[in-house]
């Protein structure tokens, strides 16, 4: 029979390895897309037999990316701040009001997470179609809104959950006005949340793919769609150094947002305790 302090000490040691080895499987795509963007060699292979920078150059020189680029920037801020005015404002009503049909009018708003974006993304194609629009930036920033708003919605509505009304009582009881008070007190008590569905909205705009491939033209397209178009021609690492990029970047602003504000404020995690 085996010994009770040997059976608990195996256990953890299963525990252990259990944890490294799905650790190690969720990194692990990020990880070989890393180590292949420095092949010497034009073809993705891996593990590379000789290493080279010189993908990340070609990357970056690489006329669609760098328009892809502009072009996901100028989508991403304006349907992550559309997002964020609709989003903290429907989320404010919804918390604070007695509508009729509040349910319906949530589940309508947060419909985004469960229709698959080629939906959407098929949906404004035909509509721009039917009134006349081509293909162009305002197209895609509305395709882009609707995807990211429930995002906003439930990170300003989790804010709204946690914030203490007693703040704004007090305010109202000494004379301040609804409008002062929703300025000074309600706002910057919310800063987190808006920060955060922000954050989150734009990282998602500047991703998303499936919907922007529908709704985006050749001098519209984001960066993803730059990146499919790139590979149906081309089997070189520069895709690979592109994702690293896209990794560093990702990290980058996560760590901005950590540095600054808090990233237990940002994710609404000190609010819940």
């Amino acid at each position: 029979m085996i010994p009770r302090s040997t059976y608990q000490r195996m256990l953890g040691l299963a525990g252990k390895v259990a944890v490294i080895l799905i650790l190690g499987f969720l990194i692990l795509p990020a990880a070989v897309v890393t180590i292949a963007a420095f092949n010497d060699k034009a073809i993705l292979s891996f593990p590379p037999q000789a290493w080279s920078w010189r993908w990340f150059g070609r990357a970056l020189a690489y006329q669609d990316f760098r328009d892809g680029f502009r072009n996901g920037l100028i989508v991403t801020a304006w349907s992550s701040t559309i997002a964020l005015a609709v989003g903290a404002m429907f989320a404010f009503v919804i918390d604070r009001y007695r509508l009729p049909f509040k349910k319906a009018i949530e589940g309508i708003l947060v419909s985004p997470l469960v229709i698959p974006h080629f939906t959407v993304g098929l949906g404004f194609l035909i509509l721009a179609a039917q009134i006349g629009l081509s293909r162009g930036f305002a197209v895609v920033v509305a395709c882009h809104v609707i995807l990211v708003l429930p995002f906003v919605l439930r990170s300003v509505y989790v804010s709204l959950k946690n914030l203490d009304e007693s703040y704004e009582l007090a305010a109202a009881s000494l004379g301040a006005t609804p409008l002062r008070v929703l300025l000074t007190v309600t706002l910057p008590l919310l800063l987190p949340g808006l920060v955060s569905g922000w954050l989150f909205a734009a990282i998602l705009s500047f991703n998303e793919f499936t919907a922007s491939l529908f709704v985006t033209s050749q001098r519209t397209q984001t960066l993803p769609v730059a990146m499919y178009n790139y590979v149906r021609e081309f089997a070189d690492p520069s895709m690979a150094a592109l994702s690293v990029m896209y990794i560093v970047g990702t990290a980058a602003l996560i760590a901005f947002a950590n540095a600054f504000l808090g990233l237990g404020k940002v994710l609404n995690i000190e609010q819940s305790h």
